[in-house]
């Protein structure tokens, strides 16, 4: 056990993680790397350049003549992962701290490294693209330290493009991170950090063995849920998946014990003996709270059960995604998702779409409010549809967030003006070194859940980082803005939105839709409402014949009476026609900014 090392990475989105982890791969003789980010293996992953799960993987090292054990795991640097970062926290005995060196520190890295220091983890500081013609490694180095208040010699210079470096943090990492402490003759206990799904093998679970022994064929029981399996494979996770025997304490593995059905595997549960169980579970692993609900609906209906299996296959292997069955009028039968955030809710669709093959509508994103009605009852409503009469309300609460974020001097102006029309508050400014400064906010939820990150990067040319947390909840003047055709409302549109802007999204609205929706035969009359008032109106008119176009000469009331007669045909469509809103339109909504 004494050479044995869990340790994780963590950084900032696009501060060079996975390319310093597929060097440390390569240094180690654990793979041949043939091409880029071997560790992010999901198509998306590749593509976007971002790492959306974390990925547990072993290497041998000889060191001083010995052989040691390291597990690593690599993690997410986008804020809307923070969840996934948390669990890899809880499994590791040291991290990495990663900061691009002509970046330097921005806003998710200090959230990440409080939640390691939170679970007394050693730091190992490291300054990544050295090699870069931009970097500044002594400004960084001087922002590390001020974070950390450790040495300038212990904090180590490298490259993931170059591989320099690379030594340095083997030996840190073997120096440094203490090995993993347990009990070989306790009861055995062992935290899931992960789970995935495969089609031929079932489930399989990710997990670190806190103490105790286990061995292939072991009757196991999961301590939360109670249900009792069979350990058929065990092993460790090599590039693949590698069998073994046994695991001991401290050992990082998988278990594969023919589990079906995704409802009995919990991430943050621990695995036990049946014979000999431990007394209680591992704790200090937090339940994951959505901040961010919108509705997935099927496109076609006959669909819906499929989409539940989807959804319940993709928990396993996101263990942040919430679900629950809603229905709609206009949309039918679906499900009402919780996500931690935009980037969380577009790759949770994008799978869905890839490993799924499940074409889905999604509704405008809103978050949760809590509805104070005259009688001083509480309801939580994360749907507009669920809101109470208007005249039974006494109070809505929305919730608010701390923000922090990152930026230079030189984009302090627009970002303010952003966040004031975002109804933030600041709270306070803190320059953090040279010309870079941290600004606080508080912010209601609501209002960043749209387009705050993408309006973000691109008023700061991308030099600004975001972080939050939420903070509570605060009384607010919201109002339901409704959007109607030809008299009925559109559930999937309707919105919960702040009074003060209701007029504008609402014109905004109408006019967008009317772009979007093809005309029909009668005319479609599209408002915004709130309430019963009409705030805001637009009309789609009707594609028409010339009916009149065979009546030459003679008298004017031969025409009236066809044109008379086309009035009533249109009437009698208005009636029995519907209007299709295209999947587009509800898209469109979401980019009106």
């Amino acid at each position: 056990m004494k050479n044995i090392r869990n340790f994780c990475i963590i950084a900032h989105i696009d501060h060079g993680k996975s390319t310093l982890a597929d060097r440390l791969l390569e240094f180690t003789k654990t793979i041949q790397v043939t091409k880029g980010q071997m560790l992010d293996n999901m198509d998306l992953e590749q593509e976007r350049g971002i790492t959306i799960k974390s990925h547990a993987i072993q290497m041998e090292y000889l060191y001083k003549g010995e052989k040691y054990i390291l597990n690593l795991i690599d993690t997410p640097g986008h804020v809307d992962f923070s969840y996934e970062v948390s669990r890899s926290i809880a499994a590791c005995e040291g991290a990495l701290l990663i900061v691009d060196a002509s970046q330097g520190v921005q806003a998710q890295t200090i959230s990440n490294l409080y939640m390691a220091i939170e679970h007394d983890l050693e730091i190992i500081p490291v300054i990544n693209k050295c090699d870069m013609a931009s970097a500044m490694p002594e400004e960084v180095e001087d922002e590390i330290i001020e974070l950390l208040g450790c040495k300038r010699e212990e904090i180590i210079r490298a490259s993931g493009k170059t591989g320099m470096g690379i030594e340095d943090i083997l030996a840190a990492v073997i120096e440094h991170v203490p090995h993993p402490v347990g009990d070989d003759e306790a009861p055995l206990q062992a935290l899931i950090f992960d789970s995935v799904f495969n089609s031929f093998r079932g489930i399989i679970a990710y997990f670190k063995i806190v103490n105790g022994v286990i061995r292939s064929g072991d009757k196991v029981k999961f301590f939360n849920t109670g249900k009792e399996y069979e350990a058929d494979e065990i092993g460790v996770l090599k590039m693949d998946m590698s069998p073994r025997k046994e695991l001991r304490t401290g050992d990082v593995g998988y278990i594969i014990s023919g589990i079906k059905t995704s409802k009995e595997v919990k991430v943050g549960d621990t695995i036990t003996h049946t014979n000999r169980p431990c007394a209680k579970g591992i704790s200090g692993f937090e339940e994951v709270k959505p901040m961010v609900f919108a509705g997935l609906y099927p496109i076609e209906a006959e669909d819906f059960e499929d989409l539940r299996a989807s959804l319940e296959k993709l928990q396993l292997n996101d263990a942040s995604l919430t679900f629950q069955p809603e229905s709609s009028l206009a949309l039918g039968f679906g499900f009402r998702c919780g996500f931690l955030g935009l980037l969380h809710m577009e790759i949770v669709q994008e799978r869905l779409d890839r490993e799924f093959d499940m074409n889905v509508i999604t509704t405008v994103p809103n978050v949760s409010y809590l509805i104070y009605d005259k009688h001083g009852n509480v309801n939580e409503v994360h749907n507009p549809g669920g809101m109470p009469d208007p005249t039974l309300i006494d109070h809505i609460e929305e919730p608010y967030i701390n923000a922090s974020i990152i930026t230079t001097t030189d984009y302090i102006g627009p970002i303010m003006t952003l966040c004031l029309g975002k109804r933030g508050e600041l709270v306070k400014q803190e320059y953090i070194s040279g010309n870079r400064v941290e600004i606080y906010y508080k912010m209601p939820l609501g209002e960043i859940v749209i387009d705050f990150y993408d309006r973000l990067k691109s008023i700061s040319k991308g030099y600004a980082s975001f972080d939050y947390h939420p903070s509570g909840y605060r009384p607010s003047k919201l109002v339901k803005l409704d959007i109607l055709l030809n008299g009925e409302s559109v559930d999937a549109l309707s919105t919960l939105i702040h009074f003060d802007n209701a007029y504008d999204m609402g014109r905004r609205m109408c006019e967008k839709l009317k772009e979007l929706i093809p005309r029909q035969q009668f005319d479609i009359a599209i408002q915004a409402a709130i309430g019963a008032k009409i705030i805001s109106r637009e009309t789609i008119k009707a594609v028409r014949k010339d009916v009149t176009a065979k009546c030459y000469g003679g008298d004017v009331s031969r025409k009236r009476k066809l044109l008379e007669k086309q009035k009533r045909g249109k009437k009698r469509m208005k009636q029995i026609g519907n209007v299709e809103v295209p999947q587009k339109a509800f898209l469109a909504v979401l980019k009106l900014d």
